[in-house]
């Protein structure tokens, strides 16, 4: 199988002479949980407590996890895939994702930075806020939250542990083509589903050569 990787070292290439930088570029992979773990527990204490319903709650946090998962199959697919041709352009793609994919098993670079998914999950708390009510509000944003802890968290797993499961193991070797046969098919990193729904999912004949 063709590789695409420049290196598979675990260590972290530098990105930035500014040392600042650099910092703000790197994360241990657990620092996403003791960020969004409290979020999600107070927005979900704030929808209770403010009197929804057991049924609302389950329907608009079951939106908010649905609404992930097209979410992270759109910004991989049409933002982190976008190659521009200025230089400029290159190098901001570089930053954001293009070193991920020269050094895939980077144990640094492989959950998203706090400096880049704080601004992101503001971001999106502001635009989900145009759409729906408070009480709706607090039950759809921990789910998407959570969505985004459950993707990162198999991201770092994917490049890092052996699954035993056999849908796990799937899941991994989906996101391994990506990585090492074919970045333009497969972006769907937790989930294939939204591949197999827009067809950018791999040939049979690729997932066999993978077995």
């Amino acid at each position: 199988m063709k590789k695409n990787y420049v290196s598979n070292s675990e260590a972290s290439t530098r990105m930035f002479k500014s040392s600042l930088f650099e910092a703000l570029s790197k994360v241990h992979y657990t620092v996403p949980l003791f960020i969004y773990i409290p979020v999600i527990i107070y927005f979900c204490y704030r929808a209770f407590n403010e009197g929804i319903s057991a049924g609302s709650f389950a329907l608009y946090f079951a939106l908010g996890f649905a609404v992930w998962t097209i979410t992270e199959y759109l910004l991989h697919r049409f933002i982190f895939h976008y190659h521009p041709t200025s230089k400029f352009g290159q190098r901001l793609h570089f930053i954001f994702h293009g070193v991920h994919h020269d050094y895939p098993r980077d144990k640094k670079r492989l959950v998203m930075p706090p400096s880049a998914s704080i601004p992101l999950a503001l971001l999106f708390y502001w635009l989900f806020s145009l759409l729906l009510a408070p009480l709706q509000l607090y039950a759809f944003f921990p789910a998407f939250l959570l969505g985004y802890l459950v993707y990162d968290m198999l991201h770092y797993a994917m490049h890092h542990y052996n699954f035993k499961s056999g849908i796990m193991k799937r899941i991994k070797q989906h996101h391994m083509l990506h990585h090492y046969a074919d970045p333009n098919h497969g972006y769907g990193v937790s989930s294939s589903l939204w591949d197999i729904i827009f067809g950018s999912g791999f040939p049979k004949t690729a997932k066999q050569d993978n077995a």
